[in-house]
């Protein structure tokens, strides 16, 4: 029995484990408060930025007017060529995952919008690492909107998790008689 008991606690402790890990995932707003629109300096708000493997990205924008294509290339992103887009979305509120250690390339599929700076370079790190992200430099200023760090973060549910952790335990321990 005693066994048995110490086998549950050990899979709730993993399983406390695992919730905190998948919460430490950021969602990025793109461009932040501005969203996905020309009156954005992305170079600058993605260097206020880490992406990491696990995070996500969120495209907001008005649907018609923008769309978003990613590319497959970095000579397609310097060029703004979206004529092969890897993926093209145009909801106005797309996500995309960042599934794995690499650079990805977003602009603006709309004519001219890319050409004006409508576009996004992203470098994801794994996520245990969580070093930096770069993305081309830019020496045009912005805005404090659209250059502060806007992502929507779990930080407060892994703090959360880590708070109540020894609680739970502490709770769940004499429950088993340990």
């Amino acid at each position: 029995m005693e066994v048995s008991k110490r086998r549950l606690l050990a899979m709730v402790v993993v399983l406390m484990v695992c919730n905190i890990k998948e919460g430490s995932a950021t969602k990025h707003i793109v461009g932040g408060s501005d969203g996905w629109d020309e009156s954005t300096d992305y170079d600058s708000w993605a260097k206020t930025q880490t992406f990491a493997v696990g995070d996500t990205l969120v495209f907001k924008y008005t649907p018609g007017l923008h769309n978003v294509a990613e590319l497959g290339s970095e000579n397609e992103y310097k060029s703004c060529d979206t004529s092969n887009a890897a993926n093209s979305m145009s909801t106005g509120n797309d996500v995309v995952k960042l599934d794995k250690v690499g650079t990805r390339y977003f602009a603006c599929g709309t004519s001219g919008h890319c050409s004006a700076g409508m576009k996004l370079k992203v470098n994801v790190v794994a996520a245990d690492k969580q070093s930096s992200s770069s993305s081309p430099t830019s020496d045009s200023s912005s805005s404090s909107s659209s250059s502060s760090p806007t992502s929507s973060s779990s930080t407060f549910g892994v703090l959360s998790g880590l708070y109540f952790f020894p609680l739970i335990v502490s709770a769940v321990l004499p429950m088993f008689g340990l």
